[in-house]
């Protein structure tokens, strides 16, 4: 199952039943898990990991060393779960020293062609990466997000899970869970994802409480501090706005509002 113009490192380490297609580059500290089909021209450089059941399409590059002046050869990874789909000319660069040593990727998420993820980001699990979204280093990126087509993120930024990222949008700011941000001067809130949110089973109790949240932070023209008294008070009742406030906790950025 492996081509044999392939060339891989004596050191990498490949598990049962993977493929791996012509001319393909696997590097030295590169470990495959079970399963994974990797396609034509990919090149993956070490030291990265990568779970079972994946499928990497064909000129895809992971693992390569960070687009970042100050990396000086420092020893960092690149980390990969399981059942991921990467497409065409995907590039997942490795973390940085000084930024954690890893990136990280989790497990179900598609990765459309042309998507790029830099140096020290962390991905969840479940997301959707359209054609041409891109994330600047030390990126966080929640649970079942999706970033539409042409998207972007700057660096340290936290996107939070069920985030609905618009067609072109650009963010510099943290996006909090369940919110759709629409390409409207460099990224604007347009209320929270609820289509997705019924996909994925949500009742109507549930993303009644997420809109009246939404209402509370953005819509009833209160300073982000009494915005969050006000949802201290409505998370006594709902999980989902117990994940808001303890997304707004850790946001170390100016909020998206």
């Amino acid at each position: 199952m492996i081509h044999p113009t392939a060339q891989i490192d004596p050191s990498a380490v490949i598990g049962d039943n993977v493929s791996i297609g012509a001319f393909s580059v696997i590097g030295a500290e590169v470990q495959i898990g079970d399963g994974t089909v990797v396609g034509p021209h990919v090149v993956i450089e070490g030291p990265t990991r990568i779970g079972r059941d994946n499928r990497i399409s064909q000129f895809a590059s992971l693992g390569g060393a960070p687009q970042d002046k100050k990396f000086a050869g420092e020893r960092t990874e690149l980390i990969i779960g399981d059942r991921n789909h990467i497409r065409e000319f995907v590039t997942i660069n490795r973390g940085t020293g000084d930024g954690g040593g890893a990136t990280r990727i989790g497990n179900d998420n598609w990765l459309l062609a042309y998507v790029h993820v830099a140096h020290d980001c962390h991905i969840g699990n479940n997301t959707v990466f359209s054609n041409y979204s891109a994330l600047a280093g030390h990126v966080e990126v929640g649970d079942w997000v999706v970033m539409a087509g042409f998207s972007g993120a700057h660096q340290f930024c936290k996107i939070g899970a069920h985030a609905f990222i618009g067609m072109g949008c650009l963010l510099g700011s943290d996006v909090p869970p369940f919110v759709t941000m629409a390409n409207e001067q460099r990224g604007r809130p347009r209320g929270i994802n609820s289509e997705g949110l019924k996909r994925r089973g949500f009742d109507t109790a549930r993303i009644s409480a997420i809109k009246r949240a939404y209402r509370t932070l953005y819509m009833a023209g209160l300073t982000l501090a009494d915005a969050r008294e006000q949802l201290t008070a409505q998370a006594e009742g709902s999980e989902d706005v117990r994940a808001m406030l303890e997304f707004l906790d850790r946001s170390e950025r100016s909020l998206a509002r």
